[in-house]
This record gives structure tokens, C-alpha cells and sequence, in this order.
């Protein structure tokens, strides 16, 4: 277990030395120092695994303290770290999947000016992921927390000329801050009635001061979900993410499959004693889930970037995770939080390969008939598309029907989450497929001609994606040159094996065959009040045939509207141009917080900056009391008059009602 904090310490060591010697790195350097930071982190995570797996069932949570920050007032805050299967679970998919990004990334940010730069983000943002999986309090959970929506608004904006991307940062920031806040006032709740900040000691005592959905636990437990709402992206705190695309691909494969937006889902699992003393707290975490994965698919079917399809179904399968953790079914959002770490962070890469063949451009009504030009690409979509859809054997088949079919078996208004889980299931297989059946079948277009007689097309003019400004490739924007996975060793590896990992990683919870993870993760959750509660072998088999027959109808359906019927999809929108407004203005929650929350806000402050700063602050405190200093200057400046027999019939004056003092107070 000494090799814990080496888990740490590589990431961040990464980032320093890139930092500090980014004079000296020359070519692909500094991607490879920072490949190798997260490939160390990783070989150590594996290395603290075997070590947890030599110990028996009830010693698998470890403890390490490097020292106390303070010990005072009745506050045990250490910088200390927890070890038990949850965390070590959550640092291996973190490291692993984070390699593979950052190998990926060697070649793909190849001609970008701020290479080195890019990279030193790209560590510092693994170590704050890490450091908050591994926390061992409520102190270091907050740090990491904190770290992570830093080096979220550094990477989002890492090209700092282009506007979009720095509103996009900035978007993010202020969302997250917001969860900061959020989760800072709910440590405040819990530590009010346990008393310490430790998460072991919180959990022994949250049974003994707080009762079922007491009042404080309750508040606690709200304030936790801000926070994991806002750093997971579900409703209504989800805006900044699909903005979040104006940041590099490797970027948005990183956030989106293996550091930030599983935050949340982290969080929730590891206070789950916290959450089943709060039943009401749970309960909103499910309906919150439930409702953001419904929202994200419809959005889903009609946005047109292709990043930002990928984009909401992220934030569409984190509702399945966090509908599942608040439903106490903990080892199966787990479980999807894995595999969906490999088809997400694969689906980005090959996103991007296909990005590069189109110089740029993302908009899924420019692409098509790229299956014989990009042949690799394409491959990788199809078995991350089908993952993420549910089809079978792939991975997300067995992790998206195990949630619902742990969430069916509450047997109460649960149900009713599962069922709409399903409709969401749906919709996820008509906008993936709709999202691959547009890019790579019909006819080719002028970028996928070009790529199949052995030119990669190059725009005349570089532009910026979202907006059409025109760009140049210095530092702060894009550089020159495009790379495809066809030509680039690194990025095709990194690709290959994490399509390997989406076909075949729900191995390891097959139903009725495999419980590999749900015996690891045991240990952390045997005091769960629902440790026993598992879904029927009739529930799982129902569960598993319309998984199966959904993805099916899915797929076809997009199919028939976007291959066989490609008119029909233009008669759909010109006869639901209602819903198709709607969910092509994402629901008007932008317009929602804008007026409800950024215009009162900035009235507010147009107020007290015309009223009362000037009047009260300028006028009152600052005017009066230069006012007051000058009146005061003045008769100083009366008495000091330079004539030395006036100084001396003052200073006898002032002898004179001294005595005076001293013989009155003497009487």
C-alpha cells in the first residue's frame, strides 16, 4: 500500500516537469513525459490492487495519512488517503482510459503550438481526478473537486483566441463553482452533526445522529447533489458541457469519459450511508438522473455537431449512472460508468479522426460516404456505436440492462424510472446510429473523394467550426496539420485497444455467469441497507430481450430514415416542427437560466454599482471621510503655525488642564 500515493504523485510530477522544462522539450516530447506520468499512475493503481486483493474482505479499507492540517476546534482535517475497492476501482478506469487519451493525443495536437502547454493541463487534470477519487475526507474530496473545474476551464479554453472557446470555459467555471459551493454547504450540514470530516468516522456515525431523513442530513445530502449535478452535468446544471466540445478532442474524450462528469456518480456511491439515512435526498438524485438521460436523447436527435451528439449522450448516460447509484443499485452504475469509459473515450477518438478528414469541420450535414476512406474510423464507430446503443455482447449491453433491471427490482415507483430508462434506450440507438449513418454511408463528398486517392483535404481557409470565423494556426488556435487514425500508429493503437475493451469489458458481470466486479466492490458497500436486494432471473432475462429488441428497433429505424427514406427524415421535421424547435433549442434551458438567473443577477448589479456604491460607498464612506481627513488637515495645519511663543502658550494650556484633571479626579 506505500505505492498509494505514487498514484498521485506521477500525474502531478508529469506536470510539473513539462511545465518547468518547456524550453527544452522539442517534437513529441512532452506528450511522451506526460503519456508516461499517466502510464506510471496506472501500473501503481494495478499495483495497490493486487496488494487490496491479498487482504481479507473486512481489511480492504486502508487509511493513509501523509500528515495533519489541522487538529483544532474539534476539526480532524489530514491530507489523507482512503484505499478500498471503490477507490482503487475508480483509479484504474481514471489512469488506464487517461493513457490511452494522452497516447492518442501525442499525435493528434502534433502541430499545435501550445503542444507542451497542452499536456501539463492534460496531467494536472488526471492528478485532480485522482486526487479526488482517492480522498480520504470531506478536506482533500473539496481540493480535488476544486482542482478538477480548474483544469476543466484551462483545457475547455486551451484555445484562448478563439472566443467560443473562452465563453465555453468561462460557461463551465461558473457551473461548477456553483457544485463547488453546493458541496462545500453539505460537508457543512454533515460536519455539523457528526462532527469530523474523516469519511470512515462519518459513515460509523451517520446511523447514531441523524434520523431518517432528518432535517440537516437531508440539506447535507442536497448540497452534495448540487455538486455532483454540476460537475456530472444533469439538469438543470448541464449547459456548460456540450460548449465544452470548443476544447480539443483529446479533451473531450478526457472529461467525458474518464475524469469530471463521473465525478458525481463517484460521489453519490461514496456516500451512499449518507444518502440511505436520506432516502429523500436519494429519491431526487433518481428522478433528476431519470429526467436528464430522457432530455439529453431528444436533444440528441436533432443537433447536427457531431461532437455534440457524443456530447449529449454523455450526459444522457450519466443519468442512466446517477439514476442507478440513487436507487441504490451501486454496482451497476459502476459498472456502466466502466464500459462506458471505453466506447465514450473511443467514440470521441474516432470523432476526431473523422473531424481531421473534414479539416475541421463537424457539422454531420456537410459529412458522408467516408466507410471506404476511413475504413479504421469507421470500424471504431461501429463498435462504439453499438456498445453504446445496448446491442449484444458489447459492453453496454450488459451494463445499461443490468441499471434498470436493479432499479425495476425495488419493486415501487422505481419501476416507473426503469421503464423510462427503456424509452431513453430507444433513443439512444436511433441518434448513434443516425449520428454513423450520416457520416459514413450515401455518397461520398469532397473530403472522403480526396482521402480515398491518398490526399487528406485541407480547407483553403482555416475556420472556427461553431461560429465560421475565419482563424489563423498560431499559438492559441488550431495547428495546420490534421491527423487520422489511417496514419497515425499512436492514435490507432490507443483506438484499437479501447475497441477491444467496449466489445468485451461487460465480461466481467455477465448475469447468471460472471459477478467479477459486484464481488470486488462488495466490501465497500456491505452496510448498504440494500446489499441483498437483486432482480429476479425473470426480471434480468425480460430486462436483457428488450434491451436487445430496443437496440434493434433503434438501429433499424435509423436505418430506414437515414439510409433507405433519406427524404423522410426533412417530411418528419416539417411535420413535427413543434418538438423539432424544442429540442433543437435544447429545451430553452440556456434562455431559462439566462432569464432567470443572468439578468436579475446583472441588474442587480447595474443597482448597486449606479445606486449604491455610488451614492453610499463613493459618497458616504469614501467622500465623508475625505471629507473628514481634509477638515482635520485644515486645523492641523491651523495650529501649526510656526511661531514658537504660540507653541508655548499651548503647551501651558495644556500643563494647566492637566492639573486641573489630576486635582478634580484627587477630590
Amino acid at each position: 500500500m506505500g505505492t498509494a500515493w505514487l498514484i498521485l504523485l506521477f500525474p502531478l510530477l508529469g506536470c510539473v516537469v513539462i511545465s518547468l522544462g518547456y524550453k527544452l522539450w522539442r517534437g513529441k516530447t512532452a506528450g511522451i513525459i506526460g503519456t508516461t506520468a499517466i502510464g506510471a499512475s496506472f501500473i501503481c493503481s494495478i499495483n495497490v490492487l493486487i496488494h487490496l486483493q491479498d487482504r481479507g474482505e473486512e481489511h480492504r479499507q486502508v487509511v493513509r495519512v501523509a500528515w495533519d492540517y489541522a487538529s483544532t476546534a474539534g476539526v480532524d482535517a489530514q491530507l489523507s488517503i482512503l484505499i478500498d475497492p471503490l477507490s482503487v476501482f475508480m483509479a484504474l478506469v481514471v489512469s488506464g482510459v487517461s493513457t490511452l487519451i494522452h497516447l492518442y493525443a501525442v499525435a493528434y495536437m502534433g502541430s499545435d503550438r501550445g503542444y507542451t502547454r497542452f499536456f501539463s493541463y492534460l496531467n494536472f487534470f488526471v492528478f485532480s481526478m485522482l486526487l479526488l477519487v482517492l480522498a480520504g475526507n470531506f478536506l482533500l474530496l473539496i481540493v480535488g473537486w476544486a482542482f478538477v473545474g480548474a483544469a476543466s476551464y484551462l483545457l475547455i479554453s486551451f484555445w484562448y483566441r478563439r472566443t467560443t472557446a473562452t465563453r465555453a470555459g468561462i460557461k463551465a467555471f461558473v457551473i461548477n463553482v456553483v457544485g463547488d459551493v453546493g458541496l462545500v454547504i453539505g460537508t457543512y450540514f454533515i460536519f455539523k452533526g457528526t462532527g469530523t470530516l474523516d469519511f470512515l468516522k462519518t459513515f460509523d456515525k451517520v446511523d447514531q445522529v441523524f434520523s431518517v431523513n432528518d432535517g440537516d442530513l437531508v440539506a447535507g445530502c442536497i448540497g452534495l447533489l448540487v455538486g455532483a449535478f454540476a460537475k456530472s452535468a444533469q439538469v438543470p446544471l448541464h449547459t456548460w458541457l456540450p460548449d465544452a466540445m470548443e476544447g480539443p478532442t483529446p479533451v473531450s474524450a478526457l472529461i467525458h469519459a474518464a475524469t469530471m462528469v463521473t465525478a458525481g456518480v463517484y460521489l453519490i456511491a461514496r456516500m451512499h450511508p449518507l444518502f440511505e439515512q436520506a432516502p429523500a435526498a436519494a429519491d431526487v438524485g433518481a428522478i433528476v438522473g431519470c429526467a436528464t438521460l430522457l432530455i439529453a436523447a431528444t436533444i440528441g436527435l436533432v443537433v447536427t455537431d457531431l461532437k455534440r451528439v457524443i456530447a449529449y449522450s454523455t450526459m444522457s448516460q450519466i443519468g442512466y449512472m446517477v439514476m442507478a447509484v440513487s436507487s441504490a443499485a451501486y454496482t451497476a452504475g459502476l459498472f456502466h460508468l466502466m464500459t462506458h469509459a471505453f466506447f465514450k473515450a473511443l467514440l470521441f477518438m474516432a470523432a476526431g479522426s473523422l473531424i481531421s478528414a473534414m479539416a475541421g469541420n463537424q457539422n454531420l450535414d456537410d459529412m458522408g460516404g467516408f466507410r471506404k476512406a476511413m475504413p479504421f474510423t469507421f470500424g471504431c464507430f461501429i463498435v462504439g456505436g453499438l456498445a453504446l446503443s445496448g446491442f449484444p455482447p458489447f459492453s453496454g449491453f450488459f451494463s445499461k440492462d443490468m441499471i434498470l433491471a436493479d432499479v425495476a427490482a425495488r419493486d415501487d415507483w422505481h419501476v416507473i424510472l426503469a421503464v423510462l430508462g427503456f424509452v431513453g434506450s430507444f433513443l439512444t440507438a436511433i441518434y448513434t446510429f443516425r449520428m454513423i449513418f450520416r457520416a459514413f454511408w450515401g455518397d461520398p463528398v469532397e473530403e472522403a473523394r480526396e482521402l480515398e486517392h491518398g490526399h487528406l483535404f485541407h480547407a483553403p481557409e482555416h475556420t472556427n467550426p461553431a461560429s465560421g470565423e475565419v482563424e489563423d494556426t498560431d499559438v492559441g488556435f488550431p495547428g495546420p496539420d490534421h491527423h487520422i487514425a489511417e496514419r497515425e500508429a499512436s492514435m490507432k493503437f490507443a483506438m484499437g485497444c479501447l475497441a477491444v475493451l467496449a466489445t468485451v469489458g461487460g465480461a466481467v458481470q455477465i448475469p447468471g455467469v460472471t459477478s467479477v466486479l459486484h464481488n470486488f466492490l462488495e466490501p465497500t458497500f456491505a452496510d448498504s441497507k440494500f446489499v441483498d436486494l437483486e432482480p429476479s432471473t425473470g426480471l434480468t432475462v425480460v430486462g436483457l430481450l428488450t434491451g436487445t429488441v430496443l437496440a434493434i428497433a433503434g438501429i433499424a429505424l435509423a436505418y430506414h430514415l437515414w439510409v433507405r427514406k433519406i427524404e423522410a427524415p426533412r417530411a418528419l421535421r416539417a411535420r413535427l416542427a413543434g418538438p423539432y424547435r424544442f429540442f433543437s433549442n435544447k429545451w430553452y434551458f440556456d434562455e431559462a437560466i439566462n432569464f432567470l438567473v443572468v439578468r436579475p443577477f446583472a441588474w442587480f448589479g447595474r443597482f448597486g454599482r449606479n445606486s449604491f456604491e455610488r451614492i453610499v460607498i463613493t459618497g458616504v464612506f469614501m467622500g465623508g471621510t475625505t471629507a473628514a481627513v481634509r477638515a482635520g488637515s485644515a486645523a492641523v495645519r491651523a495650529v501649526q503655525s510656526g511661531y514658537l511663543r504660540y507653541y508655548a502658550a499651548l503647551l501651558l494650556l495644556g500643563l494647566t488642564a492637566l492639573a486641573l484633571y489630576f486635582l478634580v479626579a484627587g477630590t
